[in-house]
């Protein structure tokens, strides 16, 4: 490959793939917002707003600027939170190679037109480079990545640029599967965020084990309910980026949902738990688009109600689980 990698998004998730990458021995050009962090990133080798305690490649090359990071990049790495997307890429397409593959990483469903992370890249970028859109999800906490700890994710998107993406990525540490169903990989790694949200509510309300585990089981019907209905396949959702990824978010101590989650069932509002953290909360955007995008669909989602009910309608999560646990008894 020529040229370098671009990572834009200077977040835990963008510098762990950069330095990734850049341990490999590739040129890693990584954009961030910051000046100060860039500045702290070029002379320290260490992100200590987002992975402290981590050394950064010397092939990890920081930069504020959009034009100097895209300049002939033949990979292109999107790792910024959903809502910031169109922004930066409707400013980035300009200074992308017609023959780029373009890396979606993040995880959400826009407000307000309900698409998920790649349908906002395509939305900004020239049509050439729609069908080279692919995307990279799964059961993946930065911290334990950038400690070389083995992880597995998958790469969905059309087989010719999968398998390429699959090759660049991969390390004894890092397994890289590939996948073709690229709406069941996003809505998977978008879904679980709000499930995540509910079982650390749960889990600060102090509702045990059998809560958890009936909160992951039903909150995946939720996800498999919308994800067909939205045109993906029913067997990607118990996949790694369905399952693999809700599992981990319920349960990890690293999981930032889960954290918002747990902070409310101990009694916090949702403002006094966002204002005490640093970095996104993908669910807590994601439980009111997706609310929508399932009304809209026509698709029962009870847990997905209730958190978005919690979270914006300031409802008690006592009654909320109460609502759940009373609902007309059916088939599994």
């Amino acid at each position: 490959m020529t040229g370098s990698v671009t990572v834009i998004g200077g977040g835990s998730w963008g510098t762990t793939l950069a330095n990734l990458l850049a341990e490999k021995g590739l040129s890693v050009r990584l954009w961030v917002r910051s000046n100060s962090l860039c500045e702290l990133i070029r002379e320290k080798r260490e992100n200590p707003a987002y992975l402290k305690g981590v050394r950064l490649s010397d092939n990890i090359l920081p930069t504020t600027s959009i034009k100097e990071a895209l300049e002939d990049s033949p990979i292109v790495v999107c790792a910024v939170p959903s809502h910031g997307i169109r922004a930066i890429f409707t400013e980035a397409s300009q200074y992308i190679r017609k023959d780029a593959i373009i890396v979606s990483t993040s995880k959400g469903i826009e407000e307000g037109t309900h698409l998920t992370c790649s349908a906002i890249l395509k939305e900004c970028l020239d049509r050439e480079l729609h069908q080279r859109v692919v995307v990279l999800s799964g059961p993946s906490f930065a911290g334990e990545v950038s400690r070389g700890l083995p992880t597995a994710v998958c790469v969905a998107g059309i087989p010719e640029y999968t398998e390429s993406i699959q090759r660049l990525f991969s390390t004894p540490s890092f397994r890289v599967y590939t996948n073709p169903d690229m709406t069941g990989v996003e809505l998977g790694g978008a879904l679980k965020n709000v499930v995540a949200i509910a079982s650390g509510i749960s889990d600060g309300l102090g509702l045990g084990n059998n809560a958890r585990a009936a909160l992951i089981t039903r909150g995946l019907k939720e996800m498999v309910r919308l994800g067909v209905e939205c045109g993906a396949e029913e067997k990607t959702f118990y996949g790694l980026s369905g399952m693999g990824d809700l599992v981990l978010t319920c349960t990890g101590e690293l999981s930032r949902n889960r954290k918002v989650g747990l902070e409310i069932g101990k009694g916090k509002t949702l403002g006094e738990v966002l204002s005490g953290m640093k970095m996104v909360a993908e669910g807590v955007r994601t439980s009111r688009s997706v609310r929508e995008l399932a009304r809209v669909k026509g698709v029962d989602m009870p847990i997905t109600e209730q958190v978005y009910n919690i979270l914006y309608e300031s409802k008690s999560p006592r009654d909320a689980v109460m609502e759940l646990m009373t609902r007309r008894l059916k088939e599994e």
